[in-house]
């Protein structure tokens, strides 16, 4: 559904010089999927969706997305996505249905055909209680919903969602997630976004990418990613240790991964007690034999906890950051205004 080869965007800076928002994005999306594009405010992520939405013209490489090319072929790649921007797309003061049926006329759909699609898609998603009342007069879930079913109307083979569940409320983003998958379950379409929320591209990607400076710095899924580059974190509380023999032994329980083993004092305890760490693969399966082998040599542990990492990890242990910082993005003259096409909510 996508594939991109070298895709690049540079920007006039301060100066006269360039700034490289986008470098070198080369990857291939397969249909049907849901693909996480993850890195902090800055990263690129927004600009390679302008870009793979023919909204922004690359400055070098190429891309294809669902068989047309970004550059030469706009026109098809609009027919065949739907794109739901940061902001939401609706006219304020215009009713949803309208606006439903109107996006139905964009796309050249007769008017019974736009009605039915309307229809549709306020009953997939379920808008029924606020066909006839103006976009500015809803919740933001609601709003968010609106936008996804603009973004459908031309029933799209592939949806780009620019952080679709930002400024949401829990519950809200729980049903809003509810009706993506859902859509995803009934209509097959690739769904492709970028998040902040990272326990939403732990939980429903089945791959994740990792940007960083306009580059992709990690893909697989969100499992592969957090042991291979994060790792458990397994902490025991040890009661007036023999510190050469917990040190071996949880130097010994990672196995060669990470031979350093942290430790400190442990302040909540009402005894003298030291706390180690160590980073380790499948802790929930190191800590019995860990705890059986301290006890079999008279070490008394207080306290033991594996904590399994998240995507963050994954982001700190590859640059030294967190995915959460929130630099913005590079922009400049060449950085277009927000512009309205059929099937895309700017």
């Amino acid at each position: 559904m996508i594939s991109s080869r070298g895709l690049s965007k540079t920007f006039r800076g301060p100066g006269g010089g360039t700034v490289t928002a986008v470098a070198d994005l080369t990857m291939d999306v397969e249909a049907g999927s849901l693909t996480a594009f993850l890195g902090p405010n800055g990263a690129g992520k927004s600009t390679s969706l302008r870009m793979l939405t023919t909204l922004l013209r690359p400055t070098a490489g190429t891309a294809t997305v669902c068989g047309h090319d970004v550059t030469t072929e706009p026109g098809a790649v609009r027919s065949a996505i739907g794109y739901i921007g940061q902001k939401n797309g609706a006219g304020q003061y215009y009713r949803v249905r309208d606006e439903l049926v109107s996006q139905g006329a964009f796309y050249g759909l007769g008017r019974a055909e736009r009605r039915r699609r309307a229809d549709e898609l306020i009953d997939a998603l379920d808008l029924g209680g606020v066909v006839d009342r103006p976009t500015m007069n809803l919740s933001g879930g609601q709003r968010r919903r609106v936008d996804i079913a603009l973004g459908l109307v031309p029933a799209p083979r592939l949806l780009f969602l620019d952080e679709p569940s930002t400024g949401l409320d829990p519950q809200s983003r729980s049903q809003l997630w509810d009706h993506l998958l859902g859509l995803r379950e009934r209509l097959g379409i690739t769904l492709f976004l970028t998040t902040h929320y990272l326990e939403e591209a732990d939980q429903f990607a089945e791959r994740v990418m990792v940007v960083d400076g306009g580059r992709i710095i990690a893909d697989d899924t969100a499992a592969r990613l957090k042991s291979d580059l994060a790792g458990d974190r397994l902490t025991v509380t040890v009661v007036d240790p023999d510190h050469p023999t917990v040190v071996d032994a949880l130097r010994a329980a990672a196995q060669g991964r990470d031979a350093t083993v942290e430790h400190g004092s442990a302040p909540d305890t009402d005894v003298a007690a030291v706390r180690y760490s160590v980073t380790l693969d499948r802790g929930d399966r190191a800590l019995p034999a860990l705890l059986a082998h301290l006890a079999g040599r008279g070490q008394q542990v207080l306290a033991a906890e594996v904590r399994r990492p998240s995507l963050d990890d994954v982001f700190l242990g590859l640059t030294g950051r967190s995915l959460r910082e929130e630099p913005t993005e590079p922009t400049g003259p060449d950085q277009p205004a927000p512009t309205t096409v059929p099937g895309v909510t700017p």
